[in-house]
């Protein structure tokens, strides 16, 4: 991961792209989200959705876990060069979620990642605080989802 002073804002990361299946959609759904447009396709094509509609918190998690991935690979990157690796804070919360268009089986979206801003903390010395809005778009280019997250990341030589 990276540190403070190597964020750029503007810079926009590709993290990947995922198909949600029926299958994925009403496991998900049946633990988490169990409303019948998320685990009968009759309902869903019956709902204004007009298919079988994945949770908005499904869109979300499949974000969530390759902003998690992506970080990981970044780690493991950095430290086959032998570089020091940052160990982020956690997030002082998010805002701005917005579920845009509905994601249907068989949609396959992809997300990216951009930094919309960055400071240094006032309260936490060795401490930047970092706005990334994240997306995803579906196969027709349409976006689907969009949230604006906060993150404390290191300054690359913090004081202990």
């Amino acid at each position: 991961m990276r540190f403070y002073e190597e964020m750029e804002i503007g810079v926009r990361r590709e993290l990947g792209s995922y198909t949600f299946t029926a299958e994925a959609i009403k496991k998900f759904a049946t633990l988490y989200d169990p409303q019948r447009f998320h685990l009968d396709e009759e309902a869903g094509r019956q709902s204004l959705f007009g298919g079988l509609a994945a949770s908005g918190w499904h869109v979300g998690s499949v974000c969530m876990k390759m902003l998690v991935a992506d970080a990981q690979r970044q780690a493991r990157e950095a430290l086959a060069r032998g570089e020091k690796v940052a160990v982020w804070g956690p997030s002082p919360g998010f805002r701005d979620l917005r579920w845009v268009r509905p994601v249907l089986a068989g949609d396959t979206i992809t997300f990216s990642t951009a930094i919309e801003s960055k400071r240094l903390s006032d309260s936490r010395p060795g401490w930047g605080i970092m706005q990334a809005a994240s997306r995803g778009v579906n196969q027709r280019g349409e976006e689907v989802y969009s949230i604006r997250a906060t993150a404390f990341v290191p300054l690359r030589d913090a004081p202990k």
